[in-house]
């Protein structure tokens, strides 16, 4: 997958918003103003969280990714050339996961 096809697919969740705090090539995705993914200028891959500590490592144990850098050891690295599928589903997971965490009046404004 490219860079760009990952933005898409945070950019199609409800209420996501894209910034570049730490500079240009930084895309931080976030909902609520929570980050629930972050691509950085110079990894290639995009950060996601996971449910748990024990998920994420699990998913680095099968080779899905690795470890996130700068994030919580929850939060995984999916890189560029992950399955669309796995991609797909970990990206809406990071973000379900954020968002329920989300005042509840918050999370009935995003829909």
């Amino acid at each position: 997958m490219t860079r760009d096809e990952m933005n898409a697919i945070c950019a199609a969740m409800p209420g996501a918003e894209v910034s570049s705090p730490f500079g240009p090539g930084h895309d931080i995705w976030k909902v609520g103003g929570k980050i629930f993914a972050a691509m950085g200028a110079q990894t290639p891959g995009i950060s996601v969280k996971t449910e748990s500590v024990e998920v994420a490592q699990m998913l680095k144990d099968a080779g899905v990714g690795a470890k996130a850098p700068y994030f919580h050891r929850s939060w995984i690295l999916l890189p560029l050339d992950c399955d669309e599928a796995e991609a797909k589903h970990r990206i809406a997971r990071s973000y379900a996961l954020i968002r329920a965490g989300l005042p509840k009046k918050l999370q009935a404004e995003l829909g």
